[in-house]
């Protein structure tokens, strides 16, 4: 038995957000002080290595909940299917609903709750939990609503990543200009067929590596030093993700049994322009080979990192002809993957 992707959905928030937004904004170093670079300066570094031009913000009167809940109700038209048929909602997130305006995360009921609570699902046997897994969090729901269809304990599940980190970003941090607001979701079923999830990998790294992305004071001494921001070290995730990404990608493929050469597209996290076409080349030269042009479609420069959401909304978009040059058709070989905070790691390998 395999499982597959039954319907997509996605919910864009419609605040476009472009760099020009960033050009009066402080940006401080760690300890305070300003950058000596102009800010015109930081962001044409920052859109030379991230790609990104411009993200999106939710509207203010929505939290993460009420995108997920949007997206869900997509996926759930996509699909054709009853809600209330639905065995698990797993929803993948990190921050919480955080009202606009606020600096408080609210997680009391579950975000998955209050999504069956909006999807008005009234039977109780439908669980709602969240998972907590940072960025590749959705990946890993989709691994778990596997590993629930092939125990029989699930026949059908709504699987999300969602996300509001406009929400908790320093505006006095210059990675502030990656972040963005987003939701995809995906219902999971049982494939009697060819299609379907064929192989997968996860892991967490959490040595020394648990602390590359973390909470943390804003750099700005003069604000409340107990509110805390999402904080990374970039060069030590961008070092990560080059040295143990490609190498559980190749894991992977070669668990499946599909040749390199017949991959057709790779759907990776979008946290990164420049660290996620290095992946692709070093996951290519693992087998001697060379990346081929349009492998690997990406979102980011319109959209930002949204985190959970950016893998499920780049797939949604595809197959609703939303990106330029890239389609998926039938019997097509595809990768998913992400990398992110915990560090955690994972892919699949999976045949439209």
């Amino acid at each position: 038995m395999k499982i597959k992707i039954t319907g997509t959905g996605s919910y864009i928030p419609e605040r476009v957000i472009s760099d020009k937004y960033f050009e009066l904004h402080q940006f401080l170093n760690e300890d305070g002080t300003p950058i000596k670079q102009s800010n015109e300066v930081i962001i044409k570094k920052f859109k030379a290595i991230t790609g990104i031009e411009e993200r999106r913000y939710s509207e203010s009167h929505y939290n993460t909940s009420d995108l997920a809940f949007l997206a869900s109700q997509k996926a759930i038209k996509n699909a054709g299917i009853d809600p209330e048929t639905i065995d698990y909602i797993i929803f993948a997130h990190n921050f919480g609903d955080v009202k606009f305006g606020s600096v408080q995360s609210d997680m009391i009921p579950s975000l998955a709750s209050r999504v069956k609570h909006k999807l008005q699902i009234k039977n109780p046997k439908c669980v709602a939990y969240d998972l907590i897994f940072g960025c590749p969090g959705w990946v890993e729901g989709v691994l778990q609503a596997n590993a629930f269809i092939k125990s029989g304990m699930a026949k059908r599940c709504l699987v999300i990543g969602a996300e509001t980190l406009s929400r908790v970003v320093d505006d006095h941090d210059r990675d502030s200009m990656i972040y963005s607001d987003g939701a995809g979701a995906t219902i999971i079923e049982a494939s009697d067929n060819e299609t379907g999830m064929l192989s997968y990998e996860t892991a967490s790294y959490t040595e020394e590596e648990a602390g590359f992305l973390f909470y943390g004071k804003s750099y700005h001494p003069g604000l409340d030093q107990n509110t805390k921001y999402i904080k990374m070290y970039g060069r030590k995730i961008y070092e990560f993700a080059l040295s143990n990404v490609p190498t559980a990608m190749k894991s992977c493929l070669d668990k499946s049994g599909i040749a390199i050469e017949d991959v057709k597209k790779i759907l990776i996290h979008q946290a990164n322009e420049k660290m996620d076409e290095a992946i692709i080349d070093r996951f290519y030269k693992l087998y001697d080979k060379t990346a081929p042009d349009n492998i690997m479609p990406m979102s980011i420069h319109d959209l930002g990192n949204s985190s959970v959401a950016t893998v499920p909304t780049l797939f949604d978009l595809i197959l609703n002809g939303q990106i330029k040059d890239h389609e998926i058709n039938k019997g097509d070989i595809l990768i998913f993957a992400s990398v992110g905070a915990g560090m955690n790691i994972n892919a699949f390998v999976y045949r439209y």
